[in-house]
């Protein structure tokens, strides 16, 4: 009996060993084949409508404004406007002293009357001197005449010597007072083509000092807004000379067109057009929208440091650049100031019911890996092998590299190429290479730059790990 025991004691010792080894087999196995699935949060193919949106920051500025400046030396003695005072066209805005220039304008004005009566004066004498012409010329004419009959009589004896050479005489007289009159006529000519010219002269110099004078009296050049006054009645400006910038005795604004004056990105430009939509937020009006259009786009690139126009540049800059847009506010606030801070969103592409993924979906490959990929055993998640070198250098071909997205088929990541469209927000179109409805691996990054078609996956879409984010 009891070597019966011992041998049914035997075989049940046996059987739990077995099983136990079994069980570590089994477990070990399992632990090995979760170890080669990676976890991956995913997102479907869908349609939606999509916009591209181009996003830049700047300040609102009136379409129209004007710094008045300086335009001659003196001390304000009158300033009719302050800051914020809204103003006609023609409206007196300060008065300069102008006790000098309004002494030179009289004083011209004076020598003018004279040269003008001096004027008149040679233009009579020139009408006495043709009239004396005439009447020389007619003298001439008439002893002439009576010359040539006194020769031919003469001849033929009818008149005496004496007679002959008085007519003779005559004529020698008329034809010295006509040359006289003639001479008396070119000298008339020119002191009123002089008395002329000293007129032209005087209205000259007046027109100088009167623009002078007038350059002491500013004026509103159109309808607008006083937007900055840094002077004060009693203050002395002066006016700019070569590098150095005159005063500045106020800033005038057309506060009925609005801009948002904003820098684009050098990377977003090309997509910009003019007459495309924007949407304006301003930061002192917070949680309204306005709308308003492109209107001006820039061609010189602006260095973002330094604010300069590259074509004002000696030198070549590898910095980032931005170029100026104006987008032109339609529905702008009555109280809207010049200066603001504003962030334009352009709309440079709209679709409608197009199929899109989200964008961290998509991956890049080379052509190289994805062929080493298809000649490897799928079944893991191993690292993306080292690109070649023609393809990690400064001036890579971008045609060796190829864009897609990994989708899900049968617990398999499949790298499909795609075709892509426009970029919204959070999506973006796809064009070819996808149909409605797959499912493709969104996450996370640091799966997806290692993830190789062919690997098993397992879908978590529960809120990533922040170390599965990186």
């Amino acid at each position: 009996m009891a070597a019966e025991n011992m041998k049914t004691w035997k075989k049940i010792a046996f059987g739990a060993g077995v099983l136990a080894v079994l069980a570590l087999i089994v477990g070990v196995s399992i632990h090995q084949s979760g170890k080669n699935v990676a976890t991956v949060q995913t997102g479907r193919a869908q349609r939606q409508d999509l916009s591209s949106v181009v996003s830049a920051s700047g300040e609102i500025r009136p379409k129209t404004y004007v710094n008045i400046g300086a335009n001659a030396f003196g001390k304000i003695t009158h300033l009719l406007v302050k800051e914020g005072d809204h103003v006609r066209k023609g409206q007196l805005l300060a008065q300069l002293e102008n006790v000098q220039s309004s002494a030179d304008v009289n004083a011209n004005q004076a020598s003018l009357q004279a040269a003008e009566t001096d004027a008149l004066a040679a233009d009579a004498a020139l009408k006495t001197a043709q009239a004396d012409l005439l009447r020389a010329q007619a003298d001439y004419d008439r002893n002439k005449q009576d010359w040539s009959r006194a020769q031919s009589l003469y001849k033929d004896g009818l008149i005496s010597k004496s007679d002959f050479d008085s007519r003779e005489n005559a004529w020698a007289t008329a034809d010295a007072g006509l040359t006289q009159a003639q001479a008396r006529v070119a000298q008339a000519k020119a002191q009123k083509d002089s008395a002329d010219k000293h007129v032209t002269q005087n209205r000259a110099t007046l027109t100088r000092f009167a623009d002078v004078l007038e350059k002491a009296t500013y004026t509103a050049p159109y309808d607008g807004i006083i937007t900055n006054l840094p002077v004060r009645e009693g203050e002395t400006v002066v006016m700019g000379i070569q590098n150095s910038p005159g005063s500045t005795l106020m800033t005038l604004a057309d506060m009925s067109v609005i801009t948002a004056e904003v820098k684009v990105d050098e990377t977003d430009i090309v997509n910009v057009r003019l007459g495309q939509p924007a949407e304006v937020t301003i930061d002192a009006i917070p949680k309204k929208i306005f709308h308003g259009t492109v209107s001006e786009i820039g061609d010189n690139a602006i260095v973002r440091s330094t604010g300069v126009a590259t074509s004002q540049q000696t030198t070549a800059s590898e910095e980032a650049k931005d170029f100026k847009v104006v987008v032109t506010v339609n529905d702008p606030p009555p109280d809207l100031r010049p200066g603001l801070s504003t962030t334009a969103k352009i709309t440079t592409a709209a679709r409608g019911n197009v199929l899109s993924i989200p964008i961290q979906a998509l991956s890049v490959r080379s052509k190289a890996q994805l062929a080493q990929e298809k000649a490897s055993a799928p079944g893991s998640v191993h690292a993306a092998g080292p690109a070649p070198k023609e393809t990690t250098a400064k001036g890579k071909d971008q045609k060796d590299e190829v864009q897609g997205v990994f989708v899900i088929r049968n617990k398999k990541a499949e790298f499909l190429p795609l075709t892509t469209g426009i970029t919204g927000t959070t999506d973006i179109e796809v064009i070819d290479g996808l149909k409605e409805g797959d499912e493709v691996i969104t996450g996370s990054y640091k799966i997806l730059r290692t993830l190789r078609s062919g690997s098993s996956v397992k879908v978590d879409n529960s809120i990533p790990k922040k170390e599965d984010e990186t």
